[in-house]
């Protein structure tokens, strides 16, 4: 017991020194967790376009159909990340938008390091579009092809656990689609990542 006592006085104070540290280490740690939040990774993993008609008389209107799979993905490791705002999605040919569609409710919440897919198919037979001169010479010369070049255009508004702050999501995703028919079947969809506008600070 004297031996084993002895080395028990020698080894306590180091012991309860390793153990403060490590203790001082995760609380630090969970506080730069739950101080700091990552902006989340946003992607389109597949997306289809069936119908893109422009008709100019009488007025300027677009027809189209499209479906994509757009993924949102928390890459915080501890927290939660909460809308406070509707997630929304506008598409644009050539700059103009020419629909919006809601993606995911305010209130909806995605877990830490957890992923949401959202699958989303919509379209129209005839909705106005003010896409000017130039928009117009851009959809023939792209109808030539018929590939397609649109944008995505994701915003929303987000609040992480035990964060009073609100951040706003815009994120810009570049697509281009050749409209549905037996010769694209085969064509694999390469996933689009989306590039997220850097958040800006209180006082710019």
């Amino acid at each position: 017991m004297g031996c084993l006592g002895r080395c028990w006085d020698k080894c306590k104070w180091p012991l309860a020194c390793f153990t403060a540290l490590a203790a001082v280490i995760i609380i630090v740690v969970m506080v730069a967790a739950y101080s700091f939040a990552i902006q989340p990774s946003i992607t389109v993993e597949d997306a289809s376009l069936a119908r893109f008609a422009l008709a100019t008389t009488p007025t300027t209107s677009l027809g189209y159909n499209l479906s994509l799979r757009l993924v949102v993905r928390n890459r915080n490791w501890a927290t939660t990340m909460k809308n406070t705002e509707p997630l929304e999605a506008a598409y644009k040919f050539d700059g103009q938008q020419f629909d919006r569609v809601q993606v995911a409710d305010k209130g909806d919440k995605n877990g830490p390091r957890k992923t949401r897919v959202y699958r989303l198919v919509t379209g129209q037979e005839s909705g106005y579009v003010a896409l000017g001169n130039a928009g117009v010479a851009a959809y023939k010369e792209q109808n030539k092809t018929g590939e397609f070049e649109l944008e995505v255009a994701v915003t929303g508004e987000v609040r992480y656990t035990l964060q009073l702050k609100k951040n706003k999501l815009a994120g810009t995703c570049k697509l281009k689609l050749k409209l549905d028919s037996p010769a694209t079947a085969s064509v694999v969809f390469e996933r689009v990542k989306c590039k997220l506008e850097k958040e800006k600070k209180d006082n710019e």
